[in-house]
């Protein structure tokens, strides 16, 4: 029997005034899965976080989380996620200690001694008040109080806004701890190398649609891959096989972008007395520029993509 999918949307559209700011998504997510969520601000990545939210309503098609439809059972659906995103708002008369109990509160599940461990994993001060807070202090305490409750859906929208670097690490850490405890994880990020690192799959969007959904080894056929050779003696023409789109020589050794099968290319070395070869995979970031033409950046000064049609970008 097929897993009922935690994540689901059909023909899912949000329209304002005379602009699109999503069109006919359709995508699922299992059940113990990270998908990463990507695209340039003004994509349409918080747009489809607030509609799954149950925050706006559609335009049409629909939208359900565990099977449940995302506006007609929000309670239920909230009762079992959590959400953090990238500009972080909190009562500033309150310490982190209260804030952290009052949303565990809300959630209606907490585990003390994960809170407790994630409050020193963040390196949190929780007697402080808000009000005093950097940033990222209140990112820590929106991830915190979104981890605490270990709830079976995390939706996260640029979640590490304002983190140094050893707390993302922090974060990676505990959104890998969480796949390997069965939690799904919806990830939205500018921060490519994040998604790369932690996502099963990754699904992008462009100008509201959406154009590629996959693993990574399922995309690497949008961007060519580098393979490096050194010779034993003079470098061979290597212009005009098939495959190569372009050759760089530097003394023995040649740099060339392939696409495509790797055999043609082979054949031409094996018979030419390579001494060392090297290849490597096209990265995320490389994959992201390859569909935007090097548009849009891989990380954005924004923390959201906002509603293009309302000025909140």
């Amino acid at each position: 029997m097929t897993a009922t999918p935690v994540v689901r949307t059909r023909g899912l559209a949000k329209r304002y005034r005379d602009a699109d700011a999503l069109i006919d998504l359709d995508i699922e997510v299992s059940p113990g899965e990270v998908l990463g969520y990507l695209g340039p601000n003004g994509a349409g990545k918080t747009t489809t976080i607030r509609l799954l939210l149950g925050l706006i309503r559609p335009t049409s098609g629909s939208a359900e989380l565990f099977g449940l439809d995302c506006q007609r059972d929000i309670v239920a659906v909230h009762r079992r996620l959590g959400y953090v995103g990238g500009e972080t708002s909190l009562w500033p008369g309150l310490t982190g200690a209260e804030t952290l109990h009052l949303l565990g509160q809300v959630q209606g599940r907490v585990d003390d001694a994960y809170r407790d461990e994630l409050v020193e994993r963040f390196d949190l001060d929780p007697s402080r008040k808000v009000r005093t807070y950097s940033k990222g202090n209140r990112q820590k305490v929106a991830l915190i109080a979104a981890l605490m409750g270990r709830p079976d859906l995390l939706i996260l929208d640029e979640p590490t806004s304002g983190l140094d670097p050893l707390k993302e690490y922090e974060f990676r850490r505990c959104v890998t701890e969480a796949r390997e405890r069965g939690q799904t994880v919806f990830l939205s990020s500018h921060i490519l190398s994040e998604v790369e690192a932690l996502c099963d799959r990754v699904a992008i969007l462009r100008d509201g649609r959406l154009v590629e959904v996959g693993t990574l080894a399922d995309m690497r056929h949008l961007s060519s891959f580098t393979v490096e050779a050194t010779f034993d003696g003079t470098v061979p023409d290597l212009a005009g096989v098939d495959g190569v789109l372009s050759v760089s020589t530097h003394g023995r050794q040649a740099t060339m972008q392939l696409r495509g099968s790797v055999e043609p290319l082979l054949q031409v070395l094996a018979a030419s007395g390579v001494s060392e070869l090297r290849s490597r995979e096209p990265s995320l970031e490389e994959l992201f520029l390859t569909l935007y033409g090097g548009g849009g950046g891989p990380r954005g000064s924004g923390d959201g993509d906002g509603d293009r049609a309302t000025g909140d970008d």
